[in-house]
């Protein structure tokens, strides 16, 4: 199937378009076997009820009166499972990432989509007014927001180390017929020695609008800006 309605194309550029469709392809199709294995990974292990800070829902309402959430609490309904984005923010991060941030501002305006299927909460080591204010230069208006402060729950699940140095993370969890949280998946920017940054590149459309050019990614830094 020809992508355009274009004249003038050469043989080579039809013979290499031809090539690149077929790649395409295949990458759906691997991609499609990668989500199944995904859904089908049996449930993983029952973790701790971990607690959270939060402010106000509305982020312009100021940071008090604050609560304390547990984790069971950010699941909204039955048969939903739950998304934790775990913002590097911090700790040893004293800067919030700015990929995160950028990540972040994607979740923010799909987050509406989101909650139609699965709860969405953004977790990071910065205490709750710093969050909120980075959070309101951002106007992320739409995202659940939570301090995981001193507690344990960033660095059972891998996004920080002993020494408090973050890092980037997407953790899913879901409740059993019991109603007891389990985890379900957990993905890391590292995933091999010779993958150090691209792990959980999916979550960004940046990345993909950029592999669609002549130039690809280049400098991936250079595309992230406050």
């Amino acid at each position: 199937m020809r992508p355009t309605h274009l004249t003038g194309e050469s043989a080579d550029y039809v013979s290499a378009r031809e090539e690149l469709q077929q790649a395409e392809i295949e990458l759906m199709r691997h991609r499609e076997r990668v989500a199944e294995l995904r859904r089908k990974l049996p449930l993983g292990p029952v973790v701790e009820d971990y607690t959270f800070e939060e402010g106000p829902a509305d982020l312009q309402a100021g940071d008090a009166p604050t609560r304390t959430v547990r984790l069971g609490d950010l699941f909204t309904g039955p048969g939903r499972d739950l998304v934790v984005y775990h913002l590097m923010y911090g700790k040893k991060q004293s800067e919030p990432c700015p990929m995160c941030t950028m990540w972040c501002d994607g979740f923010n305006g799909v987050a509406h989509h989101v909650a139609q299927n699965v709860d969405l909460a953004i977790v990071a080591a910065a205490d709750l007014p710093t969050l909120r204010a980075h959070a309101r230069d951002r106007k992320w208006t739409n995202l659940r927001l939570l301090s995981a402060g001193s507690g344990s729950f960033k660095y059972d699940l891998g996004s920080e180390d002993a020494e408090g140095t973050q890092d980037s993370t997407v953790s899913v969890f879901t409740r059993d017929d019991g109603g007891s949280v389990r985890h379900v998946y957990s993905g890391h920017p590292r995933m091999s020695d010779d993958i150090d940054q691209r792990g959980i590149d999916l979550l960004s459309p940046v990345w993909h609008l950029l592999d669609l050019t002549r130039r690809g990614r280049g400098d991936w830094s250079a595309a992230l800006s406050y």
